[in-house]
């Protein structure tokens, strides 16, 4: 149950959408600004409120640069909080020019399952410093070139290009994660219009390769959608589990950076 809950921010970040590994240069206008709010609800098994998520952008400065610190905030509500509390705090910081994180921290308490880590990226030295406050540890890891973290990862590959994607094609992320590198494959399925609760929205569809066997049903369980505009935000995620389903849902947003193209309303 534990890993059910946390889903959103963790699917959020890991499993979007992009092209290719490598920023472009003067890259014209960002998929986003500071001030961008996304609120996302969560059902279980699509009757379930299970509970909600946040993603918040501010902008701040690091040894001279501007970037970005986004706050990622997942906590469940109504029945399932009786019985199961989960409150997840997800923040990254990365450079605005190349989106490159540089500071993560993942500090949760998951029916008593506890995390507080913070992850320092010197992307010069190729290092990831992990500090474990838990357990009072601090050990660097070598790290490859544009490396994200699971919350950056969003961010970054909202500002790549997907008007030449085919169907069926794959696409790569490499992250880091819990002391480790990972390599996370996606793959393409084509457009939608779907219902939200704002109206019909042009949507572009992402199916992430994921293990199969203790959270997923499948190998190819989980599907996100994105909007087919600048903002590229994610509209929805829907994951089959071993046991029932999760659903995420765009609740609420504001200060988005572009216009969000709405077909109809409902």
């Amino acid at each position: 149950m534990r890993k059910y809950l946390s889903i959103l921010l963790f699917l959020s970040a890991l499993t979007t959408f992009g092209q290719s590994e490598k920023q472009k240069e003067n890259t014209p206008e960002l998929a986003f600004k500071k001030g961008e709010w996304l609120k996302y609800r969560m059902s279980y098994s699509n009757f379930l409120n299970a509970g909600f998520a946040t993603l918040d952008v501010k902008q701040t400065r690091n040894n001279g640069q501007e970037a970005f610190h986004v706050k990622g905030f997942g906590e469940t509500t109504g029945v399932i909080s009786w019985f199961f509390k989960v409150e997840d705090n997800y923040q990254t910081y990365f450079y605005k020019e190349s989106l490159q994180p540089y500071r993560f921290i993942r500090k949760i308490n998951e029916g008593g399952y506890t995390k507080n880590k913070e992850i320092l990226f010197n992307s010069d030295a190729n290092l990831a410093t992990v500090k474990n406050f838990k357990k009072n540890t601090q050990q660097d890891y070598k790290i490859s070139n544009n490396i994200q973290d699971m919350l950056s990862a969003l961010y970054y590959l909202r500002n790549q290009d997907l008007q030449h994607l085919s169907t069926g094609q794959s696409i790569e992320l490499k992250l880091f994660f819990d002391e480790e590198t990972y390599v996370f494959k996606l793959q393409y399925l084509g457009k939608e219009i779907i219902k939200t609760k704002f109206g019909s929205v042009n949507s572009l569809i992402f199916k992430p390769l994921v293990q199969a066997g203790r959270v997923f049903k499948e190998e190819e369980s989980v599907t996100i959608w994105i909007s087919d505009d600048k903002n590229k935000i994610p509209l929805r995620i829907k994951a089959s589990l071993a046991v029932g389903s999760l659903r995420a849902d765009l609740d609420e947003f504001k200060g988005l950076a572009h216009p969000f193209n709405i077909i109809f309303n409902n």
